[in-house]
């Protein structure tokens, strides 16, 4: 998949030396999947021809149903986007109280309990995983909880027969943060019908991409119907009283996106695979460069290229990296940083200690993989982290000027 408008230049002196920017166009990390434009103008001229725009219309209902089929679950609710797909999660599952979940996820995770008016208590994670620590989590579960959100991150996936093991033992709902996990696989089948629910993105930077929009998944019929009330009074089956309305309707527009996402994602999958090996194959070489691998999982969409940097091996701090990769287009994201626990409101909230949270908020890097690389744009990447490294030294003493 070659994209020649990046215009990637022979990697010569780095940019924050002074030299020319390795690309001359910025590189986002997002995937950035887009249709033909045929495919588009087709989609979006079926829209006009049929003058229905949102309200759960017929390619609202068509992507619900091919994603229950994907993800081989009986139900997919969509949604406007995956924070409001998390607080219609809440609702419906009737939460009330206390919620444990990483503080190591992307804020919204925690702003969904927020308007649930639910208390958030954020647990540590696991160093090798980045996952819910389950030694912490129980310590937590035993002090009272009225649900947990864990996060599958990273194309990866949490150990299923240990949360369900869990939810049986504390019988509260274990509802899951997907947002990075559609099309990956754990335990011969894919994510989706896990828990109670599981709330995927369908954001531009997203795999499957609907350029925004999100959608629920579940097993539990009920909780579907509810969730559907929820969401407006169009495209319910059966109304049921609810409290609360979110007005998290899809449009036309979203799904007709997000169809034509769906029929390319096995090969988008495919290229973030093959890419990701590339990575893994040139970064493997450079000290204190860890890429981190998806876990408990069969198949991975391999959205996400996450790296820890060790500063004492590497030779600079994982934010120095950041700044130097900026200055060469290589848009690069400090994921995730500070910790939701530090950010307001949640840092008056009294949490336990997370080291192993503030650890990796110091050290974990996205770097860009998705439609705007190719191998090539991957390589040159790879050959500055390694130009930085090398001249670390110096990288450290402009930065510290302040040049």
């Amino acid at each position: 998949m070659k994209h020649s408008s990046i215009g990637c230049s022979k990697v010569e002196a780095l940019a924050v030396l002074g030299g020319a920017p390795a690309f001359a166009k910025a590189i986002p990390v997002g995937q950035l999947y887009f249709p033909s434009w045929d495919d588009y103008e087709k989609m979006f001229h079926s829209i006009f021809k049929c003058r229905y725009y949102t309200n759960q219309g017929p390619l609202a209902d068509l992507l619900e149903s091919r994603l229950a089929d994907y993800l081989q679950v009986r139900h997919v609710v969509c949604v406007t986007n995956a924070t409001i797909g998390l607080k219609m999660a809440a609702e419906g599952l009737g939460i009330k109280g206390r919620v444990i979940l990483p503080s190591f996820t992307f804020i919204a995770t925690a702003q969904s309990l927020l308007w649930n008016n639910l208390v958030p208590v954020f647990c540590d994670v696991d160093r090798e995983t980045h996952y819910l620590d389950f030694n912490h989590l129980e310590r937590l579960l035993r002090r009272g909880a009225n649900a947990v959100l864990p996060v599958n991150l990273w194309g990866g996936a949490y150990d299923m027969e240990r949360i369900h093991a869990l939810a049986q033992r504390y019988d509260i709902p274990f509802y899951f943060d997907s947002a990075h996990g559609l099309g990956c696989v754990t335990r011969g089948r894919p994510l989706g019908g896990y828990g109670n629910a599981e709330v995927f993105s369908m954001h531009a930077t997203k795999v499957l991409s609907a350029g925004e929009g999100g959608c629920i998944a579940t097993n539990d019929g009920d909780l579907a119907e509810r969730l559907r009330n929820i969401r407006s009074s169009y495209g319910v089956h059966t109304p049921v009283h609810v409290e609360r309305t979110a007005n998290g309707r899809m449009s036309e527009a979203q799904a007709a996106l997000g169809l034509l996402s769906l029929d390319a994602i096995d090969a988008n999958i495919k290229n973030n695979q093959h890419l990701h090996q590339v990575y893994r194959d040139n970064l493997n070489s450079i000290p204190g460069v860890l890429v981190v691998s998806p876990v408990n999982v069969e198949y991975s969409n391999c959205q996400y290229l996450v790296c820890e940097v060790e500063e004492q091996a590497f030779g600079l701090s994982r934010d120095a990296l950041w700044r130097a990769l900026h200055a060469e287009n290589i848009i690069a994201r400090r994921y995730f940083s500070p910790g939701v626990h530090r950010c307001h409101p949640f840092d008056s909230i009294i949490s336990d200690d997370l080291p192993v949270t503030e650890h990796l908020c110091s050290t974990v890097i996205q770097l860009p993989l998705g439609a705007r690389v190719d191998v090539e744009a991957v390589s040159a990447i790879c050959q500055r982290i390694q130009q930085i490294h090398s001249q670390a030294s110096e990288v450290s003493a402009v930065l510290e000027s302040g040049l």
